[in-house]
């Protein structure tokens, strides 16, 4: 392993800490009615008609959401019988709570005194031998401070090849699979399956709030350095990692990446998390994060109280804004990034950076030329066509 390679000047700057300008609450509406009157002076009357029909669909899911807690087929490894269920099983009900019972054990038995879980999900492509999943878990055990937290690590496996390696990897194991969807293979970015995935996720965390746990959700091509919860704020409900941070962690203009958040269990995020599920039949067709820059803006979240708070790149940084500092870092996200195989080169640069740095003597690691040298395969200059929206399906961006 070469330790030259590790050093360089770094070439970025830090973002001015200046607050940006706020957009304009294009989303301040709080009632149906506001919107159709906003509608009404504006568009025809069939479209008029049609954008009524999905706000009335959006009445529906808002209100309908409780009963769309779990899906029958859901099985933890607490138990030694493994077995799916069809949504048609007559006895639906029955084993949706079942479902729920199982969660509730692993969940239990994972919680830190405070009701806090971590949580991560996984499907086939990512829990292959020497992939993602392999990855995650060895940051945890080199990181500082955070070995200690894979007791608190609950894996949520998507389909049933992805449960049986955790079962073979880790000790708290829940499978969560989705009827008529086959999330084994790798998901492309905005791709049909890319979304209910993000989606079904969505709905799963919401439910984890119903049932009284804090979580901590991390993507599985997140690099555990060092324990994150001492640079969280005591004071917010929703506090969620940037892809680009503008400076301030009060900032709505933050653009937020979904693949690490730490949300705490109370009425306000419950009610947060059923006005986002239920924002995508308003927004058809985006990824929740993409529906959580839009909703961020809605008085809907002043009204509840609700407190959102942004995390600083310096500490938990990514592919698209890597953290500066090595002795600062706390966690890296692989984002930004074409394709599993560019992926994983660079998060295995990435652990080797980080070996690097631990066996420096204490003058070196404190050296302003101690820098990553990821990105490298997932360079931001492939990132041009991000915009091109007829692009993005086809060229298989994933988050």
């Amino acid at each position: 392993m070469n330790r030259d390679l590790l050093f360089g000047f770094s070439t970025h700057r830090r973002r001015s800490t200046s607050i940006g300008v706020r957009h304009p609450r294009f989303l301040r509406s709080t009632t149906t009615s506001a919107a159709i009157m906003l509608l009404e002076s504006t568009v025809p009357r069939a479209v008029l008609f049609s954008a009524a029909i999905s706000v009335s669909c959006l009445l529906l899911f808002y209100g309908g959401a409780e009963s769309l807690r779990f899906s029958p087929f859901s099985f933890s490894s607490s138990s030694s019988n493994v077995f799916f269920s069809s949504f048609l099983n007559s006895d639906n009900r029955v084993s949706a709570h079942n479902g729920e019972v199982k969660l509730e054990k692993v969940l239990k038995e994972a919680s830190m005194d405070d009701g806090t879980v971590i949580l991560t999900t996984l499907n086939e492509a990512w829990a292959a031998p020497n992939t993602v999943i392999d990855l995650f878990l060895e940051s945890f055990r080199i990181g500082q401070g955070t070995s200690r937290l894979l007791k608190h690590l609950v894996i949520v496996a998507l389909d049933n090849k992805a449960y049986l390696r955790c079962l073979q990897l880790h000790t708290h194991c829940f499978a969560l699979l989705t009827e008529g969807v086959d999330f084994h293979t790798e998901a492309y970015f905005m791709t049909p399956n890319y979304l209910k995935m993000m989606w079904r996720r969505l709905q799963f965390l919401r439910s984890v709030l119903e049932m009284g746990y804090n979580f901590l959700f991390t993507d599985a091509d997140v690099m555990w350095f060092r324990d994150p919860f001492p640079r969280f704020y005591a004071d917010a409900d929703f506090q969620i990692a940037c892809d680009h941070f503008l400076g301030s962690s009060v900032d709505i203009d933050n653009r937020p990446n979904g693949g690490f958040k730490y949300v705490k269990s109370n009425n306000r995020t419950i009610e947060f998390y059923k006005f986002w599920y239920s924002s995508q039949v308003i927004y058809p067709g985006h990824h929740e994060q993409d529906v959580l820059n839009f909703i961020k803006f809605d008085a809907f979240l002043e009204d509840i109280g609700f407190r959102i708070r942004f995390l600083d790149t310096a500490y938990f940084g990514g592919l698209c804004e890597p953290s500066k500092d090595l002795n600062l870092v706390c966690t890296m996200h692989a984002n930004c990034c074409y394709g599993l195989d560019s992926k994983l080169h660079d998060l295995r640069l990435m652990l080797q950076d980080w070996k690097i740095f631990l066996s420096l003597p204490p003058r070196l690691k404190r050296s302003s030329l101690v820098s990553w040298r990821v990105p490298q395969n997932c360079s931001l200059d492939s990132l041009r066509h991000y915009d091109l929206p007829e692009e993005r399906a086809q060229q298989g961006v994933q988050e």
